[in-house]
């Protein structure tokens, strides 16, 4: 809705999601994203809670995919039940207010999974090539650090572009060609100048990306160096082991990452970014629980364990 105010003219008061053009996909589309949402809810939650009570996963490793699980579920979240709403519901609106609030989440949750997953390269760094002093540099406040200093980066990150877009003046438009309120979506419907958001985002976006990566990219390719150096066959395949599943993980959600942001903008179109969107909102936070568990097997009898557990207690 758009209300007239007599000192800044047209004021937005609320937004109009378009997730389809094409109504007759409203509800396959909710039953297949509420599927995805649930298998999130319940892989995340499980990892949440495996790798807070199963004493064999006290690890540094273990902690951080607990926070990597927080910030899977924390952003699917941000943007799952409302877009789920919106597919039942007569008008897909979305208030002025919750708009921001999803945008700051969103952003806070997504950035801190970057560093996250940079930290867990860095843990298996230190796991594979100075395993004599992985206790010692990997040390609780170490890895509590590791994951605090994202978390406090990220709020700031987001609640200033946050605050810098919604400062602006919504006037072309109040309806968001997105099923959540993202910064470039929004960017398009602001009447006013946005040249320097738009290079507050860009100098983040690229910032994070590049940065997490570089993180990422050098504690590998010294782990490759150490593993080519092993004599020992068993040893190289533990040490491929232990990395594959956070390999597999990094490569899906930073390809998807750097698939929408390195586009030429000639082939830029927000029909790209919401297909891109939609996989990396909701469908990687459903694969990276599922990853850990089938590829990892102290998470798989972890699991075994808590089943036991509870079968005996209902015996």
């Amino acid at each position: 809705m758009i209300k007239l105010n007599k000192t800044t003219g047209t004021q937005v008061t609320e937004f109009i999601l378009v997730v389809t053009d094409r109504p007759e996909l409203q509800a396959p589309l909710f039953g297949v994203f509420l599927f995805i949402y649930l298998v999130t809810v319940v892989g995340n939650l499980g990892m949440i809670t495996l790798t807070k009570i199963d004493s064999h996963l006290q690890t540094p490793m273990y902690f951080f995919l607990r926070h990597l699980a927080v910030t899977d579920l924390g952003y699917s979240t941000v943007i799952g039940p409302k877009m789920l709403a919106n597919f039942v519901a007569e008008k897909n609106t979305i208030s002025y207010n919750w708009c921001a609030t999803q945008l700051a989440s969103f952003g806070v949750f997504i950035m801190s999974e970057l560093f996250i997953l940079s930290a867990m390269a860095y843990d298996r760094y230190v796991a594979i090539c100075k395993p004599l002093l992985y206790t010692i540099i990997m040390s609780g406040r170490v890895c509590l650090v590791l994951v605090a200093i994202p978390y406090l980066y990220s709020i700031f990150v987001a609640l200033l572009i946050t605050v810098k877009i919604f400062i602006l003046s919504f006037c072309r438009s109040n309806v968001i060609r997105h099923f959540y309120c993202e910064s470039l979506p929004l960017l398009s419907i602001v009447c006013s100048d946005t040249s320097e958001i738009e290079f507050i985002i860009l100098f983040f976006s690229a910032l994070n990306l590049l940065s997490s990566l570089l993180i990422v990219l050098v504690s590998y390719m010294f782990i490759l160096v150490t593993i080519l150096r092993m004599n020992s066959t068993e040893g190289r395949s533990k040490a491929f082991t232990t990395c594959g599943s956070h390999l597999t993980v990094v490569v899906v959600f930073y390809g998807t990452l750097l698939f929408m942001y390195l586009q030429p903008n000639s082939s830029h179109s927000f029909e790209t970014d919401k297909m891109a969107s939609v996989f990396y909102t909701l469908v990687i936070p459903m694969l990276n629980p599922l990853i850990y568990s089938l590829r990892n097997k102290e998470v798989k009898g972890a699991l075994k364990r808590a089943i036991d557990n509870q079968c005996k207690l209902h015996i």
